[in-house]
């Protein structure tokens, strides 16, 4: 577990300015994750640009700008290092600013206890304190308490439209807190759900007609996975339960629907696990106090020992490009880096360890790149592109010409399977590769 943070005996109201005047050159600050990324604080910090040399900043699926980077554009006050990129932080990695750290996600809380040295200031938004003198974190339980537990100093920006997410650890209590700062409480962000395409239903159809009454959901983010719970939520199947990592609005979706009731689970009966969660506001005011709810650390949700205790576990996660031996590319461009491994490769493994879970890695069969069509099935991934998903550990790979179960295959077998659900404008030239780099060789088999 590593040393326990001693608890401060009085946490003291500041302003944000002398929050900020805390950090000192050199130092490392923690700005948490998703929506308990502090933001008044931010700007606090932002302000002393000029004066701060080589402040590192770790953090995770930025929702907002962050004004330290736009006011930092020579790069000599802040690094900032993510576990996961948003679309704003893969922005800033295109400019040189943003940094990734390579993570299972479902790990995080075991790093900050074993490898990462402590925390110079941690600063998590939270929902004001309430009659027991608890914060709670909101929609981002995540690895906050292990942070909180070896942090040298720990700030709480106390925002008013945080919700209150109930759930085990999602809470520090002003005992171990040692400033408080005023937030704006602006609403929280949102993050729209894109319209499913055609091939994202075409997709969605073959994996909802795999998903059983009393199935565990673990949803990834992505058009195709929602797709799946719009198709799941006008269906008939019942009693779903959920254990995933982020709680999206398709799955609250379906649960307004009444088709998610966690009856069937073997652990949290009744209750939806999830870690995190970004959606709507229409979601999140679904989330506020409902008991049937459970916003867990990471560790909790997303490693397999966990997963695999439910029966009938489903993980449904996107990927960009896969190879013709079962290797999943859902991470990265080449070596231009996109988001992150979150914990695809956790549920993957934990959902085939799963009584009966299946594990679905879709994908449409093509992309346009500067007006060219491009097969997602290739003989060899891009150059420089990393691998989330293992052949090893493949399961069902599905695009819109159908699906495949690569377990028990061989590398022939894999080919052969994976060209078929290619786009039908590339099987004869992936069949023809495949066969000259021997990974179908001649003869019978």
């Amino acid at each position: 577990m590593g040393e326990r943070r001693v608890a401060a005996q009085t946490a003291r109201r500041i302003s944000a300015d002398a929050a900020a005047a805390l950090v000192q050159s050199g130092m490392w600050l923690d700005y948490a994750a998703g929506l308990a990324q502090p933001d008044v604080f931010d700007a606090a910090l932002a302000r002393r640009a000029g004066d701060l040399r080589q402040v590192g900043i770790r953090s995770c699926l930025s929702v907002r700008p962050r004004a330290v980077l736009e006011a930092d554009p020579n790069r000599e006050s802040f690094g900032w290092f993510s576990t996961h990129f948003s679309g704003y932080d893969r922005r800033k990695h295109d400019e040189g600013v943003s940094h990734y750290i390579p993570v299972n996600l479902g790990e995080i809380p075991d790093y900050y206890r074993r490898f990462i040295p402590p925390v110079d200031i941690v600063i998590v938004k939270v929902r004001p304190m309430d009659a027991d003198g608890n914060f709670c974190f909101g929609l981002a339980n995540l690895w906050h308490r292990a942070i909180i537990e070896r942090a040298k100093c720990v700030i709480v920006e106390e925002c008013a439209t945080v919700p209150l997410a109930l759930g085990p650890g999602n809470f520090v209590h002003a005992s171990e807190v040692d400033y408080i700062i005023a937030g704006d409480d602006r609403p929280l962000p949102e993050l729209p759900a894109a319209p499913p395409t055609e091939v994202d239903r075409a997709v969605a159809a073959q994996i909802a007609a795999e998903i059983e009454d009393g199935a565990c959901l673990q949803i990834g983010i992505g058009g195709m996975p929602n797709a799946v719970c719009s198709l799941l939520a006008s269906g008939s199947v019942r009693d779903l339960g959920v254990q995933t990592e982020m709680m999206t609005d398709g799955i609250v979706e379906m649960y307004r629907a009444g088709l998610i009731t966690g009856a069937r689970k073997q652990v949290d009966v009744g209750k939806m696990t999830y870690s995190f969660a970004l959606g709507s506001t229409r979601t999140y005011a679904t989330i506020d106090g409902n008991p049937d709810f459970m916003c867990c650390p990471v560790d909790y949700t997303n490693l397999p020992h966990f997963i695999l205790r439910n029966d009938n576990v489903v993980a449904i996660n996107n990927t960009t490009q896969i190879d013709l031996q079962g290797q999943a590319a859902s991470e990265s461009d080449g070596h231009r880096h996109i988001s992150g491994t979150g914990g695809q490769a956790q549920f993957v493994r934990g959902a085939y360890a799963s009584n009966g879970g299946k594990s679905f890695i879709c994908l449409a069969s093509t992309y346009d790149r500067k007006g060219e069509r491009r097969s997602r099935i290739v003989l060899n991934l891009t150059a420089g592109n990393v691998v989330t998903t293992t052949r090893s550990d493949m399961m069902y790979v599905v695009t819109e010409y159908g699906m495949v179960n690569l377990k028990g295959k061989s590398v022939a077998e894999r080919a052969r399977a994976l060209i078929g659900i290619a786009h039908p404008d590339f099987r004869e030239g992936l069949e023809r590769e495949a066969h000259a780099h021997r990974l179908i060789p001649r003869g019978h088999f």
